[in-house]
């Protein structure tokens, strides 16, 4: 996980390349905007229509504008772009041509909080800043996280407002992806040692009344001792779970939609009044898995979604490719996604942060074993269990890396 020292200085550098990027589009913006046939005017929209149009026929720069790697859109005092770089057209999937004249805040799905922005920056003549989540038109379900400067400019007498745009996705995956990694360690060793703490006086408890048993002629005492036997042996059960399967994984090329549809029986049976959905991706590869394990973890997480409707709502398992996924601190080609998603309650804020723990648990009736459980079985096959919960949507989402030999 980075350390606090690491991330003031990726913030250091982060102002510092801010500060070094503006002076830099200083002596740029200008030519630019005269190359793009933009005079200074006393009423800024009489040129418009001529630029847009010089705009839209005109080749892209080669110039330090579009070899920046920051994203780059320059808006007018009205929000409407007047130009962006290549960073930025490659970033939001918008061309420079389609973007032109355009308004800012509808440029994409989830710029819109950047009006107010706009106008703060204009009106106070400052610089302010925002993070936005955006969903980029491809790859479709894909979340940007984006860092947005803000900045009031004034070229050839007109003020223009400078939008630095700095895709941080990477970066917050990275950050998420060890905050798991490392809250799984610490679930991990919560589990065995509460395992240890439980299986050492077992044994002596069920041996002794093995020999209380005996010691007793009267058979009405020996219905008590076959509880404490039966009890122990419950409970060695339950360590069992807690500790997880033993001995080497058998890993084979399995087809996950065969594990599901197992697994879909299984639920199905079980609650036959729940609405279970399918949403298969039939041209997923193969994956490298251990089927009992990965099956033991997706039956658990099938189990919870339909618990949490009652058993009467409706659940909806979907499977899907996912490429350049961060796994264990490595980037993932390509992965298995196996989301499974519910109309129940959500998870309470609660236990939002902790609900992989052991003994965690939303249900009254519930152990907190399934989860971890589930989560250290995927992690053995280098994957991980992540969710997404709100009231009326809860999404597991099950991701497997698939390995060279499964991609060829």
């Amino acid at each position: 996980m980075p350390s606090k020292s690491a991330s003031r200085n990726a913030s250091k550098a982060s102002v510092i390349a801010h500060s070094e990027l503006e002076a830099s589009l200083d002596p740029l913006l200008p030519d630019l905007l005269k190359n793009n046939s933009i005079q200074a005017s006393n009423n800024p929209k009489s040129n418009k229509s001529d630029y847009l149009a010089s705009v839209s026929s005109a080749p892209n720069q080669d110039t330090l504008f579009d070899q920046l790697t920051v994203g780059i859109i320059i808006v007018d005092q009205f929000g409407e772009v007047i130009t962006l770089n290549t960073a930025a057209e490659n970033l939001l999937q918008i061309s420079r041509r389609k973007s032109s004249g355009q308004a800012l805040i509808k440029l994409l799905p989830g710029l819109e909080p950047l009006g107010d922005l706009v106008k703060r920056s204009l009106e106070r003549q400052q610089t302010f800043g925002m993070e936005l989540n955006i969903n980029p038109p491809q790859p479709v379900g894909s979340t940007l996280q984006l860092n947005v400067r803000v900045s009031p400019i004034e070229l050839q007498l007109e003020n223009f407002l400078l939008v630095e745009i700095v895709d941080e996705t990477q970066r917050y995956y990275l950050d998420k992806e060890s905050t798991r990694v490392n809250q799984y360690g610490l679930s991990r060793r919560m589990l065995r040692q509460l395992a240890h703490e439980i299986r050492n006086p077992l044994g002596g408890l069920r041996g002794a009344a093995q020999l209380l048993e005996r010691e007793f002629d009267d058979p009405s005492f020996h219905e008590f001792t076959k509880i404490i036997v039966s009890e122990a042996d419950r409970l060695s059960g339950l360590v069992d779970t807690l500790l997880g399967p033993v001995g080497p994984s058998v890993m084979k090329a399995s087809n996950i939609h065969e594990v599901l549809e197992s697994i879909a029986t299984i639920v199905s049976s079980a609650a036959p009044e729940l609405q279970l959905e399918r949403d298969y991706d039939p041209s997923l590869p193969l994956v490298l898995i251990d089927q009992n394990q990965i099956n033991q973890a997706l039956l658990n997480i099938v189990k919870n979604a339909a618990q949490a409707t009652n058993n009467i709502g409706n659940v909806l398992i979907r499977t899907r490719v996912r490429s350049n996924v961060i796994l264990k601190r490595d980037m993932q080609r390509m992965a298995v996604s196996v989301e499974v998603e519910d109309n129940g309650p959500g998870v309470s804020k609660d236990i939002a942060d902790t609900l992989f723990y052991p003994l965690v648990t939303g249900r009254n009736d519930g152990t907190g074993l399934g989860l971890p459980l589930a989560q250290d079985l995927v992690n053995r096959h280098g994957g991980l269990i992540e969710y997404e919960s709100i009231p009326g949507k809860t999404v597991f989402r099950v991701l497997l890396p698939i390995t060279d030999e499964m991609q060829a």
